[in-house]
C-alpha cells in the first residue's frame, strides 16, 4: 500500500512527501500544493507568505539563546515533471501518484514519482514541524514551476527572503555537495508550410513507433549516453527515404524539454512494393541500436503497422531539408569541464519534435556553465535550421551558478557529512538546472550550497529514491542547523 511509504524512517520527511504525491502538481499547476504549504504554516502558527509570482515563504524563529545566528533558507520547488509509460491512462492534473516501496528505493507505477523535488520541499517541511531541532533562524522557500522556465526563481523579489545562507535541496546525490551549476536557454524552432500535396498513388501508409528507451534528466543523465528517440527516428526515416521512397507524413516525439525523449512516433508512406525493403531495414536498425547501445538501451523496440491512408504528405523538399537538419543537428554532451574532472560544462537535448499538417515545430534545451559555450551550442542548433528553412528563436535563458571556494556554509555542510557518513564529502558542480544561479541574481549577498540524496532516473517513470539515503541526509541536515 501506498501509505506503507508514512512509515519510513524519518517518519516526518516520508508523511509529506506522500502528502505531496497524492496533490497533484506538474509545472503548471502548483495552486493546489500552494495551497498545502499555506495551510501548513498557519496550522503551525508561523510567519507565512506568498508572492505575486506564487512562490511560497515560511518563517521559523531560532531556538532560544540561538537567535543572533544567520538566517538559514532552506529552499526546494513544489512541481514536478510529468512523465509517463505510453501504455497507461494517468492525468497528472488530477491523478495522485501511484508510489511505492521497492525494496530499497520508493518509486511509482508507471510514472515519475516527484521526488525531484517533492523530497526537498518534505525535508523543509519536517524542519518547520519538528520542534525538536536546534538552530537559529529558518526560512523555507518554496518556489513554483521550476522545471519550465524557473518560473517562481525569475519571479523572487529581492526583500521576500531575510536569509543570509540558502540550502537549496535539489540536488541528487547523497554526499556530494554541489557548489555551481549550468545555465540554460531554449531554443525554438518553427516552420510552417502548405499542406496540399496529395499521397502518391499506389502508396501505402505505416505508422513507425520507437519506444521503450530509459529517457531521463537532460542534465543529470545526459552523460549516460542514453539514446534520444527524435534523433534515432529521424536516422531511421533518412534510410527510409533514400532507399525506399518513403514520404513523411508526421513525425511526433518527446514532451518536455528536461526530459531525454523516450518514444517518437511517425506516419509514412511508401510504394506497396517497398514495403518489405521497409520492414527490413527497420529489423536491421534496431539491430544497430541495440549493438551501439548495448549495456545503456536494454529494451528498446521499433514497431512497424499499417495505418489508415493520409490525404497528404509533407511537401518532399521541406520533408528532406527537415530530416537532414533534425540528423545533422548536435544533440548531447558537447564539451566537457576542464576543473571539474567527468562533469559536463555543454550539452543540448533535441527535447520535442512534431512535424505535419503544415507546421514543424522542435524545441531543443541548451545547457552549459559557460555562457559563451552556451551561446555557441544555440548558435549551432540555429545555424543548421536556418539553412533548412526554419525560423528559430531563443527563450527561457538563466545564467549558472559560480562556485565559492571560500564559502561559510559549504565548511559547515562538509563537517556534518564528515559527522554522519564518516568521510570527507566530495565537492562539485552540477550540469543541471538549479534555481540557486538565479536566486543569487536576486540576493547577491547569500552563500548558497545544494545537497539531497539519491535519485535515480529523475524525469522518466523509472524514477526512484534511496530510502536510507533520505535518512542519512535528513541528519546531515539536521546537524547543519545546529552548527551554522
Amino acid at each position: 500500500m501506498a501509505t506503507e511509504i508514512k512509515s519510513l524512517a524519518p517518519q516526518s520527511v516520508w508523511s509529506f512527501f506522500y502528502d505531496l504525491t497524492q496533490i497533484p502538481r506538474p509545472t503548471g499547476h502548483t495552486q493546489a500544493v500552494q495551497e498545502y504549504v499555506l495551510e501548513l504554516g498557519k496550522r503551525l502558527g508561523l510567519e507565512t507568505h506568498r508572492d505575486a509570482t506564487g512562490n511560497v515563504l515560511i518563517r521559523k524563529p531560532a531556538t532560544a539563546g540561538l537567535e543572533g545566528r544567520p538566517v538559514v533558507t532552506l529552499q526546494a520547488h513544489l512541481d514536478m515533471v510529468p512523465q509517463k509509460n505510453s501504455h497507461i491512462q494517468h492525468d497528472f492534473t488530477r491523478d495522485p501518484i501511484d508510489a511505492y516501496i521497492d525494496g530499497e528505493w520508493v518509486t511509482a507505477r508507471d510514472t515519475t514519482l516527484g521526488a525531484d523535488n517533492g523530497i526537498g520541499a518534505a525535508y523543509a517541511m519536517a524542519v518547520l514541524a519538528d520542534n525538536t531541532l536546534k538552530h537559529g533562524p529558518i526560512e523555507a522557500l518554496f518556489t513554483i514551476d521550476e522545471e519550465v522556465g524557473m518560473v517562481g526563481a525569475n519571479g523572487l523579489q529581492s526583500d521576500f527572503s531575510k536569509g543570509d545562507i540558502l540550502i537549496n535541496l535539489d540536488s541528487e546525490e547523497e554526499g556530494l555537495l554541489f557548489v555551481g551549476c549550468a545555465g540554460g536557454i531554449d531554443v525554438n524552432v518553427n516552420l510552417e508550410y502548405k499542406d496540399q500535396e496529395p499521397t502518391p498513388e499506389g502508396d501505402i501508409a505505416v505508422r513507425i513507433a520507437l519506444t521503450g528507451l530509459r529517457g531521463g534528466h537532460s542534465g543529470m543523465d545526459i552523460h549516460l549516453g542514453r539514446a534520444n528517440a527524435n534523433k534515432q527516428l529521424a536516422r531511421l526515416l533518412k534510410y527510409a527515404i533514400a532507399d525506399y521512397g518513403a514520404r513523411l507524413v508526421s513525425f511526433d516525439g518527446g514532451s518536455a524539454r528536461n526530459a531525454i525523449p523516450r518514444e517518437c512516433f511517425a506516419v509514412v508512406t511508401l510504394p506497396e512494393a517497398d514495403a518489405d525493403g521497409l520492414w527490413e531495414l527497420a529489423s536491421d536498425f534496431l539491430d544497430t541500436l541495440r549493438t551501439e547501445y548495448k549495456c545503456i538501451e536494454e529494451s528498446i523496440s521499433l514497431t512497424l503497422e499499417r495505418t489508415e491512408m493520409p490525404k497528404t504528405v509533407i511537401p518532399e523538399e521541406i520533408q528532406d531539408a527537415i530530416i537532414n537538419a533534425l540528423v545533422g543537428c548536435v544533440n548531447g554532451v558537447q564539451s566537457m569541464l576542464t576543473d571539474f574532472a567527468g562533469i559536463v560544462e555543454a550539452s543540448t537535448n533535441m527535447a520535442r519534435v512534431t512535424f505535419g499538417e503544415g507546421k514543424f515545430s522542435a524545441k531543443f534545451f541548451v545547457r552549459s556553465s559557460s555562457e559563451t559555450r552556451k551561446e555557441e551550442v544555440a548558435s549551432e542548433i540555429e545555424s543548421i535550421m536556418n539553412l533548412a528553412g526554419a525560423n528559430v528563436d531563443f527563450s527561457g535563458a538563466y545564467n549558472g551558478w559560480a562556485p565559492n571556494a571560500s564559502s561559510p556554509i559549504l565548511k559547515t555542510l562538509s563537517k556534518a557529512c564528515e559527522e554522519v557518513l564518516g568521510k570527507t564529502p566530495e565537492v562539485t558542480v552540477i550540469h543541471a538546472g538549479l534555481e540557486c544561479g538565479i536566486i543569487q541574481g536576486a540576493m547577491p549577498n547569500m552563500d548558497m550550497i545544494s545537497i539531497g540524496p539519491d535519485i535515480r532516473s529523475p524525469h522518466s517513470p523509472d524514477e526512484k529514491v534511496h530510502i536510507a539515503s533520505v535518512e542519512r541526509t535528513w541528519r546531515i541536515l539536521k546537524r547543519a542547523l545546529e552548527l551554522v
